[in-house]
């Protein structure tokens, strides 16, 4: 593994809003936020099982991580003679994501706090109270009730 797993890493941890100590609770298995740390500088290689572990905690796909993980693995046995600039630290990294997740993406950065909350539960399997959650505080039957009775024509 090296600096383009840990980059990947590293972007999907901060957009699932997670500290690396966090992650490394979810990863499980004796993993430290340490681990975590130095497998995003890359100086660390980490478990296909943990590679696994992280895309679920973060929400990305695992062969995303994997495949990365494998091509900079293949890489580094070659020997090149070309460099590449060296990328800034703040730069964005990138990741191949489906247009259903580019559209998720999307609309998470538009949302509120509320509504990022309510969302991350929804994708953690804790779904109670999702339409309340995005919702507000609006009476939720009140809404279907009204909704009903505008299709039907009663209002």
């Amino acid at each position: 593994m090296g600096k383009k797993v840990g980059k990947l890493i590293k972007a999907a941890r901060t957009a699932a809003d997670l500290t690396q100590e966090k992650l490394a609770r979810k990863v499980g298995g004796g993993c430290t936020a340490n681990d975590i740390s130095l497998a995003e500088r890359g100086e660390k290689d980490l478990t296909q099982a943990q590679l696994k572990k992280i895309a679920t905690a973060t929400g990305v796909t695992q062969s995303s991580l994997i495949e990365a993980a494998k091509s900079e693995s293949k890489t580094t046995t070659k020997k090149t003679t070309t460099t590449k600039a060296k990328t800034p630290s703040n730069a964005n990294t990138s990741m191949k994501v489906t247009s259903t997740e580019k559209k998720l993406i999307e609309l998470y950065r538009l949302a509120d706090s509320d509504a990022k909350k309510a969302a991350m539960n929804a994708l953690k399997g804790e779904s109670g109270g999702l339409l309340e959650g995005i919702l507000g505080n609006v009476d939720v039957e009140d809404v279907i009730e009204d909704v009903i009775g505008g299709l039907l024509g009663n209002k």
